[in-house]
């Protein structure tokens, strides 16, 4: 399976988990815009490349969008580039933090598959 098959599959499970929490910011892999795809192509070279912890993978994440102009905002706004989650791991919510937790998991699983 290459990065592209994992990364879908993990962009899946986490928008599903989002949805389970009220959230449905997030579209399905084949609409999803190119920055959240390459956000989970990105998530995935993390953990290949020993970002195991689902910490590393946050600040994985967080890097990413600050290189890319995101800022902590309290709403999610890719027109704004704004984003609540844009906070040191230990800050997010456990849901936020699960997010994380489940997509190491995905990864890891499949990498190793």
């Amino acid at each position: 399976m290459d990065v592209n098959e994992i990364a879908k599959i993990c962009h899946e499970v986490n928008r599903g988990l989002c949805e389970g929490l009220g959230d449905y910011s997030q579209r399905l892999w084949e609409d999803a815009p190119d920055w959240q795809v390459q956000s989970a192509i990105n998530g995935v070279h993390n953990v290949a490349n020993g970002g195991e912890k689902p910490s590393q993978s946050h600040e994985g994440w967080l890097d990413q969008k600050e290189h890319d102009g995101w800022v902590y905002g309290e709403k999610k706004d890719p027109e704004a580039k704004t984003h609540p989650c844009m906070v040191p791991f230990d800050e997010l919510p456990a849901e936020q933090r699960l997010k994380d937790h489940l997509f190491v998991t995905v990864a890891k699983v499949l990498l190793e598959g």
